[in-house]
């Protein structure tokens, strides 16, 4: 049932990307070979320029990233917040699991989350 669900939504995946690439087809039919050459003209001259500016951001990103944790709290700019949050604790559950076999107690304390499902191109 679940499978034939899955091959319906492949289907349909197909349909959506089909009706893009037609979409796309039509906009480059009416794309003059003029205009075409001026969009290849203005992606040249701002092609460099992002790049700078990327590299840029991902350098003061990770500075204050940094400063971040080194200070422990969160900070506020007028524009951009950066949130702080701790590191997770993590468990070994098989040795845990292991242990509260041993000691039953344990297990009162142990909760279980509700199960989650993605969906993923083969």
């Amino acid at each position: 049932m679940i499978d034939k669900k899955l091959d319906e939504l492949a289907e349909l995946y197909a349909q959506r990307d089909l009706s893009e690439m037609e979409k796309k087809r039509l906009i480059d039919e009416v794309l003059t070979a003029e205009i075409k050459a001026k969009i290849a003209e203005i992606e040249a001259e701002f092609s460099g320029k992002g790049e700078s500016v990327s590299e840029k951001i991902a350098e003061l990103e990770g500075e204050i990233k940094e400063a971040v944790k080194l200070s422990g709290a969160s900070v506020k700019g007028q524009f951009i917040h950066a949130v702080f949050t701790k590191g997770r604790i993590t468990w070994d559950s098989k040795a845990l699991d292991g242990y509260a076999k041993a000691h039953p107690e344990l297990s009162e304390y142990r909760k279980e989350g509700e199960p989650s499902v993605s969906l993923r191109k083969i």
